[in-house]
């Protein structure tokens, strides 16, 4: 969780310096070091994750990385592309997004809510297989939250609307139902006491106009007006991620090299998953970032 960089580089150590300062707590040594099961609770993840992606791009930035021509995230990674893009502050994008956790968090009691991953489903069967669902949970909700490749949708909502969606999407010839280990099913309508909180909160913040501009969640476009941008992450909270749609988007401009920064490689995966020939690089650790820097160079 970004311990490596900030272990390595004093500007990547400044980064949860400036996290511990404006959350008035030591996520530094929560990210670090843990322990696991309050790291877990969204309200602390999502701050953390935030953090330790700004800081592996603070490392890219540092060892002289180019400057990308759009940036995109998925879900909460859409803040960090909007710091990367000089949209928000990285001070205002972790108060929002612990905030946005704990919103997240207390909108469905735990338990109530279940996010499970379809694979090898075709989105459309899988909107089917939830809406079917549905009609035998009455007052229910599951329907798709992450369309994160053409062979992979999340769907999420009521924990017992979900494992029979589930059922329905392995009827209709899903090979593989994953729950997913979450606390809240983000991107539902079960989201939306966030949605008014969330706007009364970013409406006090500043969003300039990003440079590059930010691909997004809920347009799937490039986007680059500030005012825009904002409005864009409230609705995000109860919009599904259309990623297969980011990633169309950003293929349809010309992009064929992604780096990820930020704990872990699954978006890596996801854009390989969809678009052959593209070259990904995950940089979660310095290890991995001279290997992003060639390509680039080249």
């Amino acid at each position: 969780m970004g311990a490596a960089f900030a272990a390595a580089l004093p500007a990547c150590a400044e980064v949860f310096a400036r996290a511990d300062a404006a959350l008035g707590f030591a996520l530094s040594r929560l990210a670090a070091e843990g322990p696991a099961e309050a790291l877990a609770r969204t309200e602390n993840t999502q701050p953390a994750v935030l953090a330790a992606s700004i800081a592996a791009l603070t490392a890219g930035r540092a060892a002289g990385l180019p400057p990308p021509d759009f940036v995109a995230g998925h879900s909460l990674g859409e803040y960090s592309a909007l710091v990367a893009a000089g949209v928000l502050t990285l001070e205002d994008a972790l108060r929002a997004v612990r905030l946005r956790g704990r919103w997240m968090q207390e909108a469905v009691p735990e338990g109530v809510g279940a996010m499970s991953a379809v694979f090898f489903l075709a989105p459309d069967a899988v909107a089917d297989a939830c809406r079917e669902a549905v009609a035998e949970c009455p007052g229910e909700v599951a329907c798709p939250a992450n369309f994160n490749a053409p062979d992979q949708t999340v769907i999420a909502g009521h924990a017992r609307a979900v494992r029979l969606a589930g059922e329905k999407a392995t009827a209709k010839g899903a090979r593989r139902i994953v729950p997913l280990p979450v606390s809240a099913p983000f991107h539902t309508p079960l989201m939306a006491p966030v949605a008014p909180r969330m706007a009364e909160l970013l409406a006090g913040v500043a969003f300039t106009d990003a440079a590059p501009p930010v691909v997004t969640n809920v347009g799937a476009a490039p986007e680059s007006r500030g005012a825009a941008l904002r409005s864009l992450l409230v609705g995000q909270v109860t919009a599904p991620v259309r990623w297969t749609d980011v990633v169309a988007s950003l293929a349809a401009q010309g992009c064929d090299i992604f780096v990820e920064f930020g704990p872990g490689a699954v978006l890596s995966g996801l854009v390989r998953r969809q678009l052959r020939g593209a070259r990904t690089f995950p940089v979660s650790a310095p290890a991995q970032l001279e290997a992003a820097l060639q390509a680039l160079r080249a």
